[in-house]
């Protein structure tokens, strides 16, 4: 059955209950069962470099499970039982995906990101337990070694730590070179240190104990982004197959090739697209350890489309914007879909990727606490730019009122709330405090609902469409920032009296952290001033303000709260004015409004001859709508 819309998924959901399909019941299900249907096809690919002609190392569906019980066997030898933590702090790698499969096959797997400082890891390893660390050896151009001793000198509960060198995937002269550079970690803590594939190769390749009978988290994934001390959110089993399942359904076959240069600390290079692999069959490439961050990926990306023919790409919107600024040089004539998320696609940069690489882009929406998946504009279906699609089957949506918690009417906005086989329902995060308020529940029909904190509607023909956010998170290419980091280091100058962070539009990123600021009286500290604070207090540059305003009053509530729909407004005007100006456009933003249905729009004025197409040339690569004043 195809996926072109309400009516097929519709369609797909009467067939019967998720729950009574006939589907594995386990990641070592899944995977036992792809290897038996397609046991000598790809799996998984991963190569060091992005020259396309650089060495790469494949591992068939065989290989991989048997690769991954000997990775779990590693850690039931270790004392990992189903209620204990592996965690892994490492780039992309094939030891990454063996240690994300057989953590979950051994006892629960947390994916840590590589890129938080010492003391955030070291709070997620202490906060899950966990009682093995997979990570790198120390290696070139890479802090990862560093910062995982550090991390395991504050996190006592760690015992052993297995280091992953990636020396082996070296060839040449750089073979030879990099044992001369090595760089040294001279951090002691208290755990044991192994090499990773000498201890994995000692085990046998078929599992030496039952694997799981029940559901159970099998998963931790942590929330809350580049900066705070993130929440970590747990994952069953259940919600696992099912994000698998819906990629084995609606997209995939054996014969697909699917390139993600995404990270595996992510759901959605781990839960969606490794996972539809793993339940489809489909093999999954993953370009360098860095994926679309690593050296001349960009510059190579099309090449390595057509070395590994690959069918379908993983991507966000940042990636979709450089990749856009390099020309299509290669045959990519065998991809078919592209699929995009984290993040809102500007409308102009849909229509510059479609043109250039004559694939079709279908828009997606998920988020870590439902597990991931929640929608998708159809691949075989009309796809509405600008929204996020079609629930998923077995997925359902209810668009709530936040203040009254009643239903609302097609078209109206509110708080988007899912309920689906990803959704652990009043036991998303790991921390039962966090859990507080976070659905809404219905006990009449026990129906458990959860809160995504985001703003929207759904239309008449079903598709769902964000508005905004009730949480204030700054979405910066995907990265989640915590405005409250930015404003708590600023509030720590003297000079300061209030700080209100917010996101400010950017063409490449989608948004990037602005800073605005109300000083004492009698300050005098300047911008730069405040900027070289800032830098200096927040530990992710990710989140280093990129701009900042001091005002002589900040808008606030009648509480006295700082008013950020104000200072997004403001923000709105100044870059689309800015954007506007650069482009020699004569139109200005006169305001910046809130509707109903669209969120924040600019409202802009001809200042001389003007015409829609000069405007969509000036700002489409932004998210935010804008108008003529009438």
């Amino acid at each position: 059955m195809t996926f072109s819309g309400v009516a097929d998924r519709d369609a797909i959901e009467a067939e019967q209950p998720f729950a009574e399909r006939d589907l594995p019941k386990t990641t070592w299900g899944m995977l036992s069962r792809t290897a038996e249907r397609f046991g000598s096809r790809k799996a998984v690919t991963f190569q060091l470099f992005s020259d396309p002609g650089a060495k790469d190392e494949t591992f068939t569906w065989s290989e991989l499970q048997a690769k991954t019980a000997q990775t779990a066997n590693l850690f039931r030898s270790l004392g990992v039982g189903e209620r204990d933590v592996v965690a892994y702090l490492l780039p992309n790698c094939n030891e990454t995906i063996l240690t994300y499969l057989g953590g979950q096959v051994a006892g629960i797997v947390n994916p840590v990101n590589p890129l938080l400082d010492a003391e955030q890891i070291a709070a997620i390893l202490r906060e899950t337990g966990a009682k093995v660390l997979v990570t790198l050896r120390a290696f070139p151009k890479t802090d990862v070694a560093q910062k995982a001793a550090e991390a395991v000198k504050l996190a006592p509960n760690v015992e052993t730590v297995l280091e992953v060198d990636l020396h082996r995937y070296l060839t040449g002269i750089k073979k030879l070179i990099v044992p001369l550079i090595r760089p040294k970690v001279t951090t002691r803590h208290q755990a044991k240190i192994l090499n990773f594939n000498a201890e994995m190769a000692k085990q046998p390749k078929t599992l030496t104990f039952e694997d799981a009978t029940a559901d159970r988290p099998a998963a931790y994934f942590h929330t809350g982004g580049t900066t705070g001390m993130p929440k970590v959110a747990q994952h069953r089993f259940s919600g696992i197959v099912y994000n698998s399942w819906l990629g084995d359904r609606l997209l995939f076959t054996e014969k697909d090739v699917q390139i993600c240069p995404l990270p595996m600390f992510h759901v959605f290079a781990a839960i969606v697209a490794l996972g539809a692999s793993l339940s489809s069959g489909a093999q999954i490439v993953f370009p360098t350890p860095q994926g679309y961050r690593g050296d001349g990926v960009f510059d190579n990306f099309w090449k390595l489309v057509e070395r590994h023919k690959v069918t379908f790409m993983i991507a966000v919107p940042t990636a979709m914007s450089a990749l856009m600024q390099r020309k299509v040089d290669a045959d990519i004539s065998t991809l078919k879909l592209a699929f995009c998320g984290s993040a809102p696609l500007p409308l102009e940069l849909y229509k510059k990727f479609e043109k250039a690489a004559g694939v079709t882009i279908c828009e997606g929406y998920g988020l870590t606490e439902a597990t991931c998946l929640v929608s998708i504009n159809p691949p075989e279906g009309e796809k509405r730019v600008g929204s996020i699609g079609i629930p998923f089957p077995h997925t359902h949506v209810r668009i709530i009122d936040p203040d009254k918690h009643v239903d609302l009417a097609v078209g109206e906005v509110g708080e988007i709330c899912i309920s689906n086989p990803g959704v652990a329902s009043g036991d998303t995060y790991t921390e039962p405090d966090k859990n507080k308020d976070l659905y809404y529940h219905w006990p009449e029909n026990d129906d458990w609902y959860l809160r995504t904190g985001d703003l929207g509607r759904l239309d008449e023909d079903g598709y769902l469409w964000i508005t905004g956010r009730a949480k204030d998170l700054i979405i910066r290419g995907g990265h989640n920032i915590d405005p409250a980091e930015i404003e708590e280091a600023l509030a720590g100058h003297p000079d300061v009296a209030f700080v209100g962070a917010i996101g400010q539009p950017d063409a490449h990123s989608g948004e990037i952290p602005c800073a605005y600021v109300e000083l004492v009286d009698g300050a005098t500290a300047s911008t730069e001033e405040l900027l070289s604070f800032a830098k200096d207090k927040i530990a992710e540059r990710a989140a280093h303000p990129k701009y900042l305003e001091i005002l002589p009053e900040l808008p606030k509530t009648a509480v006295g709260k700082i008013f950020k729909p104000d200072l997004r407004r403001k923000a709105i005007s100044r870059i689309y004015n800015e954007a506007l100006k650069g482009a020699g456009v004569a139109a200005e933003v006169t305001e910046v409004f809130e509707d109903k249905k669209r969120g924040l729009v600019a409202r802009l004025r001809k200042t001389g001859q003007a015409e829609d197409a000069d405007v969509v040339r000036a700002l489409g690569d932004y998210t935010r709508p804008w108008e003529w004043a009438a």
